[in-house]
Parts: C-alpha cells; sequence; structure tokens
C-alpha cells in the first residue's frame, strides 16, 4: 500500500498531499487506500517536503520564496517530492503527475486527462525559466469558472494570480446580467458584497495553493478620497484633489477610474501613500499590492505644479511615499507599478530609493498583435513626453525601445502585462496564430531582461481549444519549448492520434479569416473597414470548409476520455461560431454594410443561445463586446457591451 508523508508543517503541503492522493488513486484506481501521515522522519512512501529539508541544494535560486525549483525523485513505491518553497512543493506534485502521463489541457474537471495505469519513476529538477508566471481577471466572469482558473493555474505550471480592483464587479455584472445576451438569458442580479465575498473566497483558494497573490491595480486613484465606483461627477469638496483638464477639474470620461489625481498636491499623495499603507496592513494576504495611476490615457493633470515634471517623475515620488510609509509601519508588502500608457516615458528627475520593495510591470497596451518584432530592436526614435498629447509606440519592438530608457534608471527585476487574451484572442478564430505569437514573445521578453508574464484576460479562452493559452503557460515554464512540441502534446491529448488532421482543419479557417485582416491591428482607423471583395470569397468558403471539418468530427466521435469528447463537443459549436461570423464578415469585406450588421446581430444572438454550453470555455460577452468596439459598430440591443 502506498502512503505520502509529509516531513514538514504547512498548509499549501497538506493540500499537496492530498492532490496527490486524489490523482493516484484515479490513476490505480484498484491501489487501495493511500495513506497521509505527518512524518519527519520517514524513509519510505512518498516524503513531500522543502528541498531544504532534505538538504538539497537551492542555491540557484536567488530569492526560494519566489524563484520555485521542482525536485522529484520516486521509483515504483514512491520517494522524494519537494521544492524550493511551499508552492514549488506542489508544481512538483503536478509535474510528477504530468509525466507520468496526466494533462491539465482546461480549467475544471472536462479539461484533465488522467491515465489509468501504474506509476512509473521520476527524476527531475529543474528551475522554471521565468520567476513570475501569472494570469490576471478580465473579461467577463462567474464564480465556478474563476475557482476553477485558480484551481488549473499550478497544474501548468503558473505561480501567480492576479484578482484586478478592490471589488471585480464589473467583471461579475457582464456576466451575471448577461449583458450582450439578454435576448436568451434573464438577469441575475448580484450585489457588491456577494461579489467581495467571492473575491475573499478566491483569495482563500490562492492561498491554499500558495500561489503569489497580486491584488488591485487601478483604484487608488479614487479610493482614498472616498469616492464609489458609481460617482456621476466630482463632489465641490473633493474637486481640487484632481487632475484639471481644459481647465476643468471633473470626471475623465464620466469615469472615477480613468480621473487622475493632481499629482503634485502634496495633500493628495500623503492621502494616497496613507491609503495604500492602510490597505496593506489590512489585505496581510496579499504578495504584491499593484499601485496603478488611472486608467486611460491623455487625463493627467495640467496645473501649473504638475507640468514641472514628467507623470513618471510625480509617480516615482508616490512610490517611494508609499515605500517609506510601509517601512514604517513594519509591512514587507511588495509593490507592482507599471509603465503603462503615459509612464511609457521613463522619469527624467525621481529615482526609486528603494528598489528590494518593487517590480516594475511592462504593459504594452497599445502594441500590435499581428506579429512579435520582425522589424528588431533599437531603431525608434524616442519622442519626448508630451503631457496628454503623446504618441504611443505601437509595435513590441518600438514599446521596448522606449522601456530602454527605463532600464536605465531602474535596475530592479521587471516582469510583463500582456494583453494577449484580452481583445486580441477574439480575431484569432482558431487560436493557432496566437499561440504562435505568445511562444515567440516570451522568448522576446526573455531575452530582453525580463523576469516572467502576467495574461491580463478572460478566464474563459479555451475557444475552440486551450492551445493557446496552453502554450503561453508552458513557454513561461520552459522556455526551451518551441510550439511545435506543445503543440502536438497539447493535441495529441485532446484529439488522439489523427491530432494532424484538426491542426490541417484549424490552418484552413485561419488562412480563410486571418487575425491580420479581422483583427483592428489591420482595419483600425481605415474609413471603409474591411473592405476587401477578393478576401470576401475566401471568407465565404468558411462554410465549406466547416462542413468537412464536421465530418471529422463525427468520425472520431465515442472517444473513451472526457477530454477528447469536451474538445469534439468545443469544435461542434465552433464549427456553427465560424459560419455565423463569415456570413458577417464576408458581408462586410463586400462593402454591403446594413446586411453585414444584419447577420452580425444573428451572430450574436445565435451564439448566445448555446453560450450555456461551453460558457466555461467561452466568453460571449468579450467576444462581441470587442466585435462592437473594435469595428465602430452600431448595434441595437447590445450598446452597454461597448464598455469593456
Amino acid at each position: 500500500m502506498l502512503t505520502i508523508n509529509k516531513v514538514t508543517s504547512n498548509d499549501v503541503i497538506d493540500y499537496a498531499a492530498e492532490e496527490l492522493k486524489k490523482y493516484l488513486r484515479m490513476m490505480m484506481p484498484e491501489c487501495g487506500n493511500i495513506k497521509i501521515y505527518f512524518n519527519p522522519e520517514a524513509k519510505d512512501g512518498f516524503r513531500l517536503g522543502l528541498m531544504q529539508d532534505f538538504n538539497l541544494d537551492v542555491s540557484d535560486a536567488k530569492d526560494t520564496v519566489l524563484d520555485d525549483i521542482l525536485y522529484i525523485d520516486c521509483d515504483e513505491k514512491g520517494g522524494i517530492i519537494a521544492g524550493s518553497n511551499y508552492r514549488s512543493v506542489l508544481l512538483s506534485v503536478y509535474e510528477y503527475l504530468r509525466q507520468n502521463g496526466c494533462r491539465w489541457l482546461m480549467p475544471g474537471i472536462d479539461g484533465e486527462y488522467i491515465p489509468m495505469q501504474d506509476i512509473k519513476p521520476v527524476k527531475y529538477r529543474f528551475m522554471p525559466t521565468n520567476r513570475y508566471r501569472g494570469w490576471c481577471s478580465e473579461g467577463s466572469q462567474f464564480q465556478q469558472s474563476v475557482i476553477d482558473s485558480i484551481d488549473f493555474a499550478p497544474k501548468i505550471g503558473l505561480n501567480v494570480y492576479f484578482i484586478q480592483f478592490v471589488n471585480p464587479k464589473q467583471f461579475y455584472e457582464r456576466y451575471y446580467l448577461h449583458i450582450g445576451n439578454e435576448e436568451n438569458y434573464t438577469t441575475e442580479a448580484v450585489s457588491d458584497e456577494q461579489i467581495l465575498q467571492w473575491k475573499r473566497q478566491c483569495e482563500t483558494e490562492i492561498e491554499k495553493r500558495g500561489l503569489q497573490f497580486h491584488d488591485m491595480g487601478h483604484g487608488f486613484n479614487y479610493l482614498p478620497f472616498g469616492l464609489k465606483d458609481d460617482e456621476k461627477s466630482l463632489p465641490e469638496d473633493k474637486a481640487h484633489f484632481f487632475a484639471l483638464l481644459g481647465g476643468e477639474r471633473k470626471l475623465y470620461g464620466d469615469s472615477v477610474c480613468c480621473t487622475q489625481f493632481c499629482m503634485s498636491n502634496d495633500e493628495a499623495r500623503d492621502m494616497v501613500s496613507s491609503y495604500i499603507t492602510a490597505f496593506a496592513e489590512n489585505h496581510s494576504n496579499v504578495d504584491y499590492l499593484n499601485v496603478s495611476l488611472a486608467d486611460g490615457s491623455r487625463n493627467q493633470c495640467e496645473c501649473e505644479n504638475c507640468r514641472k515634471k514628467t507623470t513618471s517623475d510625480w509617480y516615482v515620488m508616490l512610490l517611494n511615499q508609499i515605500d517609506e510609509k510601509l517601512t514604517k509601519a513594519n509591512l514587507d508588502t511588495k509593490i507592482s507599478f507599471i509603465s503603462y500608457t503615459d509612464t511609457t516615458w521613463a522619469p527624467v528627475e525621481e529615482r526609486i530609493k528603494n528598489p528590494d520593495r518593487f517590480v516594475l510591470s511592462f504593459c504594452p497596451i497599445f502594441r500590435s498583435y499581428a506579429y512579435s518584432i520582425p522589424e528588431g530592436r533599437g531603431n525608434t526614435e524616442i519622442v519626448p513626453y508630451d503631457r496628454n498629447k503623446n504618441k504611443f509606440p505601437t509595435t513590441l519592438g518600438a514599446s521596448l525601445d522606449y522601456f530602454d530608457e527605463w532600464k536605465k534608471v531602474w535596475s530592479g527585476p521587471n516582469l510583463a502585462f500582456e494583453y494577449h487574451y484580452w481583445r486580441h484572442q477574439c480575431y484569432d478564430l482558431t487560436g493557432i496564430m496566437q499561440a504562435k505569437l505568445v511562444n515567440d514573445d516570451i522568448k522576446i521578453y526573455k531575452e530582453n531582461g525580463f523576469d516572467g508574464l502576467i495574461a491580463c484576460g478572460t478566464q474563459r479562452c479555451f475557444f475552440p481549444s486551450g492551445l493557446s493559452f496552453y502554450t503561453y503557460a508552458r513557454t513561461l515554464f520552459d522556455t526551451s519549448l518551441s510550439y511545435e512540441e506543445i503543440a502536438e502534446e497539447y493535441l495529441s491529448c485532446a484529439f488522439g492520434k489523427d491530432w494532424k488532421l484538426f491542426y490541417e482543419y484549424f490552418e484552413k479557417i485561419s488562412d480563410a479569416l486571418p487575425f491580420s485582416f479581422f483583427s483592428r491591428d489591420e482595419a483600425w482607423h481605415r474609413e471603409k473597414v474591411h473592405y476587401d471583395p477578393e478576401r470576401a470569397e475566401k471568407i465565404a468558403q468558411i462554410r465549406n470548409i466547416t462542413k468537412e471539418g464536421r465530418k471529422l468530427i463525427e468520425s472520431h466521435k465515442g472517444a473513451d476520455a472526457r477530454i477528447r469528447s469536451i474538445s469534439l463537443k468545443l469544435l461542434s459549436y465552433h464549427a456553427d461560431f465560424c459560419d455565423l461570423i463569415s456570413d458577417w464578415m464576408s458581408a462586410k469585406a463586400r462593402g454591403e454594410i446594413d446586411l453585414a450588421m444584419e447577420l452580425f446581430q444573428k451572430a450574436r444572438v445565435e451564439v448566445g443561445k448555446f453560450e450555456i454550453e461551453i460558457q466555461s470555455f467561452f466568453d460571449h460577452h468579450l467576444y462581441f463586446g470587442e466585435y462592437i468596439h473594435a469595428q465602430n459598430l452600431k448595434s441595437p440591443g447590445a450598446q452597454d457591451i461597448v464598455n469593456i
């Protein structure tokens, strides 16, 4: 009988032991019960603990709290499963199971493949290529989808989970109010209190797995002044704390989230830094507190004093004040600050005084996602900061050139906060283009000295498959892996020995309506967006492609593994989705705008009818909201989803 011995006492190791037991029982249903003991002196069975407990070398980790080392030395009866920190022990458990054939392709039970076989010996020691391997909430979400995502993250090697905002109600309201799909579902109101409770539940799930918890982001620009999310105007007694724009101090774009405070106002900076310190003290479970300025761009204060420094200089002054107050309060909370919109430009005068407190997050939100950096690096003219008149870099190469200016004045760690699974995934009908891109991008970031990435995007980016996000996670974990290796591993598990036929099917769809044409990377700011009669004929061929695809799907039904049944089910719905999208886009490419609008509305409603069937994998609100937003469509019945 197998036994699992915990050689050290910790909640994460307790969970790791339970996970090991569960999956071993699933792999070997007749192996009998598996007992779990706390036994620091154990010499046999599975032994779970820190590498330091076994006197194993961890000297290659610069920081054993942040750097994961996975260590496995097991035979058929057990052995050592260890890590450089408690989280790494859980990661090692999943890696041990992975090397015994287990796969987690998508969140939830339906996304896993557990073979039925005896365990095999595994010897393994590895430190993942990137320190920060993360996922950040976005899109529309229901609570079980978030819980499943947190559960999924460490199974594919991620170690960071980021929940935005003090109360992420906008993400939940999009789903529970069924915004953009009201024709098919009755709205389900959820209170702010309920959503806050759900966030706390998510935090405990993150902590149970030992994941690095990143919190907040935008919000510190207005919360310290007592403003709420739904403010319609600035209170008269608070207006002097906020940005002067066009001679007025008022809400920018009718949004508190996008309204910057007056950063040269000493009292305002003191209020913000004190609020953040109190927040950190009251949320001691937060590993990294993300301190962002107001969202949006060209919303910086134009008062005489603010004009004396760049936004980044005022920002660094604020960060130093926060650090001083955290230090005085004996708080070790780390701070993530961002190079984003107006802080794309490095500070001219101010410098971070305590780099050990901080990590710099690079957020190239204006970059193209049609390619990585074919134009190379170092050939961008760095235009000086011009308050509220800035033109932002629109390629990854140019964005990195601007970031080089930050690196001249900042020597601490950097991570990228990327947007592949936000709006951009909506224009890759099969996911294979984004999968290739993210594999390239992660390698480029590593070559440029970054310590990892956090993907900002929907928790439901698994339609028609999870290949793209799986590629993201596996490449972050081991940057030496090629896209081709990862694709074969994923698709052979999802579709079996004929996986190449399914890949060829994906390629045909992508060739008919490629990302570069469909996305705003080519379409943005054109007067006649997508007018291309020649392309219209190719798009119209998608209906013939899906007709053949349905035959392929039908010929593979009856798969014994649940993951394959689910993968085929998603492809069936995806074929319907592609037909409807192709009708809309082929009409648009022919210049038949009224017909295109009618067909778009048909697609939105028809896909909405089967949303419930695929909701764990597909974000209806995000897709159709983005199609409206980026294509500049005026869509009666779905106006509310433009605000994404």
